[in-house]
């Protein structure tokens, strides 16, 4: 774990990337999500279920270093690995404009996690 910054300091900008990183694949796995209920089909739950728990996590990923909890470091790993089973499943749909779109931001927003964590990319 690493040592919680003081509220006082502005957020450095690696910090403020990787939230904007996990926002930005927050809406994009929401929008995507929600096609995805439109259309239905079974071959989809896989879909959705990743695209949720990428939703959940990316949200409260950037909601921990925001706050600059102590765990936000535990988090971005766990955060970069929803991202990229949510990519890897997005991608099972290689023809739809929106998957890819949805895999190229959960893959961003992984490698900016994995960074934020410390761990090796």
């Amino acid at each position: 774990m690493t040592q919680q910054q003081p509220a006082t300091e502005p957020l450095s900008k690696e910090m403020q990337d990787c939230i904007q990183a996990c926002m930005a694949c927050h809406g994009v796995c929401e929008e995507t999500m929600s096609a995805c209920l439109r259309t239905g089909g079974e071959a989809q739950t896989r879909i959705v279920r990743a695209l949720l728990d990428c939703s959940e996590m990316t949200r409260v990923c950037a909601d921990m270093m925001m706050r600059r909890s102590p765990l936000h470091n535990e988090m971005c790993m766990m955060c970069a690995q929803a991202c990229d089973l949510c990519a890897e499943a997005c991608m099972s749909m290689p023809e739809d404009e929106l998957m890819t779109r949805c895999a190229e931001s959960c893959r961003r927003c992984s490698e900016m996690c994995r960074a934020m964590a410390g761990a090796p990319m």
